[in-house]
């Protein structure tokens, strides 16, 4: 790895704690794309590549209602341009070193709901008669998760956009291969999604219990004073 990567390896890391499985990787690929991105793109204009590949990604769900399932395959397209778009956009004003931490801390969290909304959206239009609460569903629990992770940012004062091991980027994996079974398997994604969410749901009671051990510490501190409130 030459030194200008590790730089950038160095620059993008910081104010955010990564856990997620791919991290490694996704942190080398980052650090390299940083490099690559002309001057003229700004942060703002990476945020809405990022929701331009949501809207893709509820076209695919629309056009996979109304003409073919295979357009389903579009919203994996949808997602490398939305983690292209998302991954970026903070990363590249560190890299630069014009970092607008709350600015693009908020930008970046109301994008990600509305992506989300656009995800669940898609799935419902999808969807045959009650399997459409599904969309519903997900979009509520995945809701559920970004509180969880303002929580965890108020309580610890360390931002991860992690549930342990999974993370946006994972999401997107599991998502697209969901896709393509739905593409050969039809009414599959039905059953995968309705997984996905049980899985969803243990891991926001998961780390919904670990806040709340983690803010009863920091009253149990702040009240013998060694912290500041």
């Amino acid at each position: 790895m030459d030194q200008e990567t590790k730089k950038a390896e160095s620059l993008i890391a910081q104010g955010r704690v990564r856990t997620n499985i791919l991290h490694n990787i996704e942190q080398k690929s980052i650090a390299y794309l940083v490099q690559k991105i002309p001057a003229w793109m700004s942060s703002d204009m990476l945020t809405a590549i990022g929701f331009v590949g949501s809207i893709i990604v509820f076209l695919s769900f629309v056009l996979g209602t109304f003409i073919s399932r295979y357009f389903l395959l579009l919203g994996i397209l949808g997602f490398m341009v939305s983690w292209f778009g998302d991954s970026l956009d903070g990363r590249i004003a560190y890299y630069r070193n014009k970092p607008r931490k709350w600015y693009g801390f908020s930008l970046d969290i109301t994008v990600d709901w509305l992506g989300i909304i656009l995800m669940g959206g898609g799935f419902i239009v999808y969807a045959p008669s009650y399997w459409k609460i599904i969309g519903f569903l997900f979009v509520v629990l995945y809701g559920w998760e970004m509180i969880t992770a303002l929580l965890r940012y108020k309580v610890t004062e360390q931002y991860s956009i992690d549930s342990g091991s999974f993370g946006p980027t994972e999401v997107r994996i599991l998502i697209s291969f969901m896709l393509i079974l739905e593409v050969i398997v039809k009414d599959s994604i039905l059953y995968t999604s309705s997984f996905a969410c049980l899985i969803l749901l243990i891991m926001n009671f998961l780390e919904t219990g670990k806040i709340l051990k983690f803010a009863d510490e920091r009253d149990k501190k702040e009240k013998e004073g060694k912290i500041s409130k």
